[in-house]
């Protein structure tokens, strides 16, 4: 009589990446709720995967490179927290500051085509 066969294990260091996705997913939608933000974002968690860089949003994605679980949450934080900073105060403030440029753009070159000619006209 044969032994019956076993489905195969998961190994430990995958049933641990597995509860830390599920536990950072968890963070970061709770968070996506609270802030009103991102539908469209997602999250994916690459620990190891940028040396020197915790995390960064690209794409609609927020990537996480911490390994540690702790670090990793703090990561998740910073970087939803930097986005609404970033989209409700900086862009804008950048916006009003490009639409103030572009503004007196058009009258600051009237100005200089017409020192150009009263300069033309001086030399002869």
């Amino acid at each position: 009589m044969s032994k019956p066969q076993r489905a195969p294990r998961r190994k430990a260091g995958n049933a641990e990446k597995t509860s830390v996705e599920a536990k950072l997913q968890e963070e970061f939608e709770g968070l996506k709720a609270k802030l009103g933000i991102g539908r469209d974002l997602r999250l994916v968690w690459m620990p190891n995967a940028a040396k020197g860089l915790s995390g960064e949003i690209k794409n609609g994605v927020l990537y996480v490179y911490d390994e540690k679980l702790d670090d990793a949450l703090k990561t998740v934080r910073h970087e939803l927290l930097d986005l609404v900073i970033t989209s409700r105060l900086v862009e804008p403030l950048v916006d009003l500051i490009n639409l103030l440029i572009k503004s007196r753009e058009a009258e600051v070159y009237r100005q200089k085509e017409r020192l150009v000619e009263m300069l033309s006209g001086l030399l002869g």
